[in-house]
C-alpha cells in the first residue's frame, strides 16, 4: 500500500477539521495542512486514532504527501483568502490534479477559478457542503461542480462520506464549473426563507394565543411528526423549549432580536434579479434580517407609529385549535412557494450557463445531511422524476396541498394584517401564488405607462409585433415599432 495520502485537506478550522476526520473515519488516508501547524498537531493528537492522517507543515510537504492525481480540498474563507491559497498551491501541482473548494464561495468566483485552472491543465471543483459542523463530521450533503473527469475520481470519496438516505448518498455531480456552488447558494437562500417563515409562525402563535415558548415547543414538536417534518422544525421545538440557565427565562426571550447573515441570502437575491427570476420569499427573508439589524430606527418607529389595539392580536379561546391548524397550513404552503422559487432559479441558471442540472437529484441529495432536509423533499424528487413542471406549484401533489391550505393561508395573512404582526414571508408567498394563477396581471397598465413616458413600446393581445402610441399627438395614433 502506498505511503502517500489519497486526499488532502488544507485549512483546519472546525469545518475543515471535521471533514478531514470524516474522510479518515471512512478509510481514506488524509494529508493535513494548516497555515499555523498548531491546528494540525491538535487534530492528530486528539483524533489520530480515527484513521490515517499525514500531518505536514508546508504546502510543498503537503503536496508531496499526496498520490496522483492529487486531490486537494481547501477550506478557507471565501474571496481573497481562497485566491491566495490557490495562487500559492497551483505552481506545486501537476497536470490532472484536482483542487476542491468546499467553502461557501460565490459561484461567479468558482467559474473564474475553474476556467483559469483548466487553462493550466488542472481541475477545479467548487463543492457546496451543507450540514454545519456536525454534518461535516457525520455526513453532509455535498454538491460538487466541475468536470465529469474530476468527479470520476473524486465522486466515490465524497459519496462515501456524505449522508445516506435509503441507501442513496446525498452527493451527486451537479454540473460544470460553478454549478455546485450555485446550487449551494440557492440551498442557503431557501434556508433563509424557511427560517423566516418558521419565525413568523412562532410570532403569530405567540401573539395570537399568548402562549409561552414551552407551549409553542410542543406545537412545533407535534408539527414535526407530519408533513412539516424537517430538521428546522425539529430544532425550532428544541430552541423554544430551552430555558436560559442564568436567568431561568425562556432562552428565546433573552436573545437579542437582531438576525445576522453571512451573505449567501443576498447573493441568491442579487443573482435572481440578474436572471429575472422572482424569489420573493428569499428576498423578504433577507430584508427581514436587514430590518431587524436597525434597532435605533425600530425604536424610533415604535415610539412614533400607531398600530392596532392589543385586543386585535388575540385569538378567541374557542378558536385556538383552528388558528394553530391554520398557521400550520399557511406555513406549509409558504414553504412550498419558497422551494418552488428556488427551483425556478436553479432551472434558469442551468439554462443560462448550460449546466444541465438534474433538479430531481437536488431534492435527493438535500434529504439528508443538509440544513433544509425535510420530508417533502421526496415529493419534490417525485415531481421531477418524469418531467420538469412549469412550476413546482403545479406539480399534482403540491398543487393539491397548497389548494387544500389556501383558505387557511388567507385567514392567517388577514389576521396578521389586522393584528399588526409583520409576516413578510407568508404575505409575499400568498401574493406570488395569486399573481402566478391570475388570469390577467396589471402589468398591462405598467407597459402603457412605460410607453407614455419613455416610448418603450408594448405588445398587443390581438396581433404580433411591438407598438408605440404617439401620446403627444391629438389623435394618439399607433405606430408599429
Amino acid at each position: 500500500m502506498s505511503d502517500l495520502a489519497q486526499i488532502g485537506v488544507s485549512g483546519l478550522a472546525v469545518m475543515g477539521r471535521n471533514l478531514a476526520r470524516n474522510l479518515a473515519r471512512n478509510g481514506f488516508s488524509v494529508a493535513l495542512h494548516n497555515r499555523t501547524s498548531a491546528k494540525t498537531k491538535s487534530l492528530v493528537a486528539e483524533h489520530g486514532d480515527e484513521g490515517t492522517f499525514v500531518p505536514t507543515e508546508t504546502l510543498e510537504e503537503f503536496v508531496a504527501a499526496l498520490e496522483r492525481p492529487r486531490r486537494v480540498v481547501i477550506m478557507v474563507k471565501a474571496g481573497a483568502p481562497t485566491d491566495a491559497v490557490i495562487d500559492e498551491l497551483v505552481p506545486l501541482l501537476d497536470e490532472g490534479d484536482i483542487v476542491i473548494d468546499c467553502g461557501n464561495a460565490h459561484y461567479a468566483d468558482t467559474r473564474r477559478r475553474e476556467a483559469d485552472l483548466r487553462e493550466r491543465g488542472l481541475h477545479f471543483v467548487g463543492a457546496g457542503v451543507s450540514g454545519g459542523e456536525e454534518g461535516a463530521l457525520l455526513g453532509p450533503s455535498i454538491m460538487p461542480g466541475g468536470s465529469k473527469e474530476s468527479y470520476a475520481t473524486l465522486g466515490p470519496m465524497f459519496e462515501k462520506i456524505a449522508a445516506q438516505v435509503d441507501g442513496t448518498p446525498c452527493c451527486v455531480h451537479v454540473g460544470p464549473d460553478g454549478a455546485g456552488h450555485f446550487v449551494k447558494m440557492v440551498h442557503n437562500g431557501i434556508e433563509y426563507a424557511d427560517m423566516q417563515l418558521i419565525a413568523e409562525a412562532y410570532d403569530l402563535l405567540r401573539d395570537g394565543l399568548g402562549a409561552t415558548p414551552a407551549e409553542l415547543a410542543e406545537i412545533f414538536a407535534e408539527w414535526n411528526s407530519g408533513d412539516l417534518s424537517s430538521f428546522l422544525i425539529e430544532i425550532t421545538a428544541e430552541v423554544l423549549g430551552h430555558t436560559d440557565a442564568a436567568t431561568g427565562s425562556p432562552f428565546v426571550d433573552v436573545v437579542v432580536d437582531e438576525a445576522e447573515q453571512k451573505g449567501t441570502g443576498r447573493w441568491t437575491v442579487q443573482t435572481a434579479l440578474d436572471l429575472g427570476v422572482p424569489v420573493t420569499g428569499i428576498a423578504e427573508a433577507t430584508f427581514a434580517r436587514a430590518l431587524s439589524a436597525h434597532p435605533d430606527q425600530r425604536a424610533a418607529a415604535r415610539a412614533a407609529l400607531p398600530g392596532p389595539s392589543e385586543a386585535a392580536q388575540k385569538v378567541p379561546a374557542e378558536e385556538r385549535d383552528a388558528f394553530v391548524d391554520d398557521v400550520r397550513k399557511a406555513l406549509y404552503a409558504s414553504k412550498v412557494v419558497a422551494y418552488a422559487q428556488g427551483y425556478d432559479q436553479m432551472a434558469a441558471a442551468s439554462t443560462e450557463y448550460g449546466w444541465d442540472i438534474d433538479l430531481g437529484a437536488m431534492a435527493t441529495i438535500w434529504r439528508g445531511g443538509c440544513i433544509i432536509r425535510a420530508r417533502f423533499l421526496d415529493r419534490i424528487k417525485d415531481a421531477y422524476a418524469t418531467e420538469r413542471p412549469a412550476s413546482l406549484l403545479v406539480a399534482p401533489y403540491f398543487r393539491d396541498a397548497v389548494a387544500d391550505g389556501q383558505q387557511a393561508w388567507r385567514r392567517v395573512v388577514a389576521h396578521a394584517a389586522r393584528a399588526g404582526i409583520p409576516t413578510p414571508g407568508f404575505s409575499s408567498a400568498l401574493a406570488y401564488y395569486d399573481a402566478l394563477r391570475a388570469d390577467r396581471l396589471p402589468a398591462a397598465l405598467i407597459q402603457g405607462l412605460r410607453d407614455y413616458f419613455g416610448a418603450h413600446t408594448y405588445r398587443r393581445t390581438d396581433r404580433d409585433g411591438s407598438f408605440h402610441t404617439l401620446w403627444a399627438t391629438p389623435d394618439r395614433s399607433e405606430v408599429e415599432a
